[in-house]
């Protein structure tokens, strides 16, 4: 078996606790590939939108390569679109990694970065207005559970990361990986990239 990948996760205050540990819970179950950190810019605690806070491995200037990028979305989101280390550190990190992948609003992150400029992508369907502002030079999709385009992967809400995170292990390291994380986590996965239902609950839809 080969090195793990490293997995990197930027935590900022008012991030979504699902967007972080819905994913980590499939990479976590997939471990024999990946070595999972948390990293934020000036490392330590972190508090989440709901209060429970997380330690962080590393902080931007310390933190070491990462092969997956992984990107949370939550309420922070809407403070740190304008934190010009953050996005300075997301461009110049997505260009190193293999993969670089957001969940919910951290795709607003991503876009306001540069990172997704030319490419398609999707968001939270409650914020896909303010996220889709953040960038006019991004093919913003609004009917995806998640978008896949070139390395870069992107979600809808908050438990769509699950399914883009199982999406991703299959790509990364196996369909067998991607089920057998799935399956001793009881969780019932969304493999159908274009099923979003929660686009027409909310109001989302392709003519909007």
């Amino acid at each position: 078996m080969g090195s793990k990948r490293n997995l990197g996760v930027v935590l900022f205050k008012g991030f979504e606790l699902l967007d972080v540990f819905g994913p980590l819970e499939m990479f976590g179950l997939a471990a024999d590939h990946f070595k999972i950190r948390l990293i934020s810019e000036t490392g330590g605690v972190v508090a989440s939108r709901q209060g429970p806070k997380s330690v962080c491995d590393d902080s931007f200037q310390s933190a070491p390569a990462i092969d997956v990028l992984l990107v949370p979305g939550g309420i922070g989101t809407r403070r740190e679109v304008n934190n010009p280390v953050l996005l300075d550190w997301l461009n110049e990190r997505s260009k190193q990694a293999e993969l670089v992948a957001s969940v919910c609003t951290g795709s607003a992150l991503l876009a306001k970065a540069g990172v997704l400029d030319g490419l398609r992508a999707t968001s939270n369907k409650l914020a896909f207005a303010w996220a889709s502002a953040q960038s006019e030079k991004v093919q913003w999709q609004q009917q995806a559970r998640w978008v896949e385009d070139g390395k870069v992967f992107s979600s809808s809400g908050v438990s769509a990361g699950i399914d883009m995170a199982l999406a991703v292990i299959a790509q990364l390291v196996g369909e067998q990986a991607a089920e057998d994380a799935a399956n001793f986590a009881e969780y019932t996965w969304q493999r159908d990239a274009d099923c979003d239902p929660f686009a027409s609950v909310v109001g989302v839809s392709e003519s909007a």
